[in-house]
């Protein structure tokens, strides 16, 4: 008889930092414009780039890390304000598993910068970011998760509108107390389709709310939108300290009354779930970003965006049959992390005696997917040695122990199935180091025979 084990599922894997932060420049073109800021793209507009990614080895060009892909998320700076004002929203955002692209154009005093030229500045850089992934001899080669948000901070935040006006190739996109801009960011607001998250301090005079950030919000046709405005806060405090902008807010804003660092944490509590579910697809994200704006003291909020979608709950019968009764409008079976051909119900007969795990995604008419898993440790699968697994703190490694000489594969896997840790080994004990891994649930495997057991450290 098949024993049945029901695994805990925790948040995505990003919703841990685990990475340490690289860095490249990269210069991209396009040939249609002119001007720009750069050098080495080619003929037509230079579009230099500060690109931030996961790594194990901080520092320069460093390899990307070795996980499967990674979204992307493209930023536009504030008026007179360098990429390097954003390092806090990079230093956040990078270590949970995000590529971060800061474009430098259009940041001048004088002459004046162009918002139009900006805006199709982001748009490109998103599209030429999520090209690196098939592109031969690129760091990112094979790197790029197909999912680009466009976050964007004042006269950066209007240009975000006019990058995703009327683009099918972005997932969302984010302002940090969006700015009017010539042409008009709340003019387009109507052709913007994908889901939005607006941030507003109440106690901006820079960019007003009710004549900048409201506007573009109320303005965004998306059925998936979120407004926060953080009480008290201030227009340049979503970025570190800059003199052009602090001195400007200086001379106009009043009533601020939180400081940067405390407006900087509202900002974060709300986006990180937020890029979780648009990356992600993840329902347990959407619902714990409803219940923050619903909860939390010190911010005023709108949205239009509601959670759908629970956990998934597989059940299992005598007649050796799988199901789920959660609702949804697709279905879509996994073995042991594989895709299984053709087993898109919200039955599933496993195949007579095939132990491992299985798990299901449901999808939402969100696009909200939530999964669950369950083991069934049949004959077949079934190692003749046992192991044992302890995690020891203090060397932070996981120590392996094997009742019978081991040879071959040996593998740490998310509970999405990705392969975080692999090493070959012929040996009874092995220590498995683990300082890059996030805290959550892992699987390890010997091979491909034996189901996987939990870790959780």
């Amino acid at each position: 008889m098949k024993k049945i084990l029901l695994l805990l599922v925790l948040a995505p894997y990003w919703a841990f930092s685990q990475f340490q932060i690289g860095h490249t420049t990269l210069t991209f073109n396009d040939p249609s414009r002119n001007g720009g800021f750069g050098s080495g793209g080619g003929p037509g507009r230079q579009i230099q780039t500060e690109v931030y990614y996961p790594t194990f080895i901080a520092g320069e060009n460093t390899p990307v890390a070795t996980f499967p892909e990674f979204p992307v998320i493209v930023f536009g700076h504030g008026f007179a304000m360098g990429w390097d004002a954003y390092q806090n929203i990079w230093e956040h955002l990078v270590p949970q598993g995000y590529i971060m692209a800061f474009v430098r154009t259009e940041g001048s005093l004088i002459p004046a910068p162009s918002h139009g030229d900006f805006g199709q500045d982001l748009a490109l850089v998103s599209t030429k970011m999520l090209a690196l992934d098939i592109a031969a001899g690129s760091l990112f080669n094979g790197k790029v998760k197909q999912k680009s948000v466009i976050m964007g901070h004042s006269m950066g935040g209007g240009a975000t509108m006019l990058a995703a006006a009327n683009n099918a190739n972005i997932s969302g996109i984010v302002g940090l107390a969006p700015a009017e801009t010539n042409p008009s960011a709340i003019g387009v607001c109507a052709n913007i389709s994908v889901p939005a998250l607006i941030f507003s301090g109440s106690s901006d005079g820079v960019t007003p709310p009710a004549e900048h950030h409201l506007p573009i919000y109320q303005g965004i046709a998306s059925s998936c939108k979120s407004f926060v405005s953080i009480t008290g806060g201030a227009h340049c405090y979503f970025a570190n300290s800059n003199f052009n902008c602090d001195f400007g807010e200086s001379t106009s804003s009043q009533g601020i009354t939180i400081s940067r660092a405390e407006q900087q944490e509202k900002m974060f509590w709300f986006l990180d779930p937020w890029l979780r579910y648009i990356c992600d697809s993840d329902c347990f994200a959407l619902n714990e970003l409803q219940t923050k704006l619903t909860n939390t003291i010190g911010t005023v909020n709108q949205t239009t965006c509601s959670p759908s979608g629970n956990n998934a709950t597989i059940y299992y019968d005598n007649m050796n049959t799988l199901w789920t009764t959660t609702p949804g409008t697709a279905y879509q079976w996994y073995w042991n992390g594989q895709m299984m051909q053709g087993e898109t119900n919200d039955t599933l007969v496993p195949p007579v005696d095939l132990g491992g795990d299985y798990s299901v995604s449901v999808f939402s008419p969100s696009g909200c997917e939530t999964s669950s898993f369950i083991t069934l440790q049949g004959s077949i699968h079934v190692l003749p040695q046992d192991f044992q697994l302890t995690y020891q703190p203090e060397n932070e490694v996981i120590h392996l122990s094997i009742n019978a000489p081991y040879t071959g594969e040996i593998r740490v896997q998310d509970l999405h199935g990705r392969t975080i840790i692999l090493t070959v080994t012929a040996t009874k004990s092995i220590d498995i180091p683990c300082q890059n891994l996030a805290k959550g649930v892992y699987f390890i495997r010997l091979g491909s025979l034996r189901a996987k057991r939990i870790v959780r450290y």
